[in-house]
């Protein structure tokens, strides 16, 4: 049985960890208003000179030519933003994750050590559910590190996922505007 101590210190470790979680989810946030507001200056940059250059155009054929210069690099920042949002999110969720995965680790160790106090304190004559309580906590701890193992695999698909429609994203806008400048 746990002492009041030990709740307490349960509880503080806990609060502590919320607090943390919630610092690295700050961050987090952080990292993308930064991002979002490098990215509005940029374009309004770069708006101001592509309203300056189609101002400038002499004819339709200089027109074409302008809008398939200014097609691929969009194409190219849009997926490179998709990237750093991804990147963001992931190293954001990979360190929630690493966190949890301890916190989880740490208070599976306490189970475990509370179930073998009471273990050796068990009465005689209740072996078999003393056993029925090891089998129990030992296919739980299994099926969670399955899950822990799936949910990296899924995340480790999702990034390579990401990663090729980002580049197959960005070769068809290359082809498309190649394919404009020929034509």
């Amino acid at each position: 049985m746990m002492t009041a101590e030990q709740i307490m210190s349960a509880h503080k470790a806990n609060v502590e960890t919320l607090f943390g979680l919630t610092g690295l989810a700050f961050e987090g946030v952080e990292k993308l208003i930064e991002l979002n507001i490098q990215v509005a200056k940029t374009a309004m940059t770069e708006a101001s000179e592509s309203t300056k250059a189609a101002l400038s155009v002499k004819d339709a054929q200089e027109l074409l030519a302008l809008q398939a210069s200014l097609l691929q690099p969009a194409a190219e920042k849009a997926a490179a933003y998709g990237r750093h949002v991804y990147e963001i999110a992931a190293s954001t969720g990979a360190e929630v994750n690493r966190v949890a995965e301890a916190t989880a680790a740490e208070a599976q160790a306490k189970f475990m050590a509370v179930v073998d106090s009471a273990v050796k304190n068990a009465p005689a004559g209740t072996e078999n559910a003393v056993a029925l309580v090891k089998s129990a906590v030992a296919a739980a701890n299994n099926a969670f590190e399955s899950v822990q193992k799936a949910s990296k695999q899924a995340a480790e698909v999702a990034d390579a996922n990401f990663q090729a429609m980002s580049t197959t994203a960005v070769r068809a806008t290359q082809a498309a505007a190649k394919s404009k400048r020929a034509a």
